[in-house]
């Protein structure tokens, strides 16, 4: 809770800005890190999903597996980078022992999550991936090339964005 309530993804809410509500789920990772997110699937039940292409795999796979050179990044905490809008955090709410609080970030576990990442990614690096360098799945992007000579600009490039 105080690393989310530091990043900014969640703020205390009072009692009088309940609206809906779910119970947080603490996961375990397979490296004994844990990471809290809130049981949303009622809401999902009820949110039209957002029809937007992520890309395939193996179609990826096949373009890296032409390349020489390949450097790979993690937007770390992507979702939580981006605010949700202010009519929806009234839905994005959790209770715990500590009383109410509210995303004010895109939280885990949201239906659409993936298919708005995907479409803010390709919007940003429309260009790079149109030359055909760089290939964005979600919060990774993939830089790939023949040569060391074009490689360095491609990522100096990315990121400067």
């Amino acid at each position: 809770m105080d690393e989310l309530l530091d990043m900014d993804v969640i703020r205390k809410i009072g009692h009088n800005e309940i609206v809906e509500i779910t119970t947080p789920v603490l996961i375990t990772r397979h490296d004994g890190k844990s990471r809290l997110f809130g049981d949303f699937r009622g809401l999902n039940n009820y949110t039209k999903a957002e029809r937007y292409p992520i890309p395939r795999i193996p179609h990826a796979l096949d373009k890296l597996a032409k390349s020489k050179y390949i450097t790979k990044m993690d937007f770390m905490k992507g979702f939580s980078q981006n605010g949700v809008k202010p009519n929806s955090m009234k839905l994005l709410r959790i209770i715990c022992y500590m009383g109410p609080y509210g995303y004010t970030r895109i939280p885990f576990g949201i239906k659409n999550s993936p298919a708005h990442f995907q479409r803010m990614m390709d919007t940003i690096f429309e260009e790079e991936i149109l030359k055909g360098w760089m290939v964005a799945y979600i919060e990774d992007i993939i830089i790939y090339s023949e040569t060391w000579e074009d490689h360095v600009p491609y990522i100096d490039r990315v990121l400067s964005k």
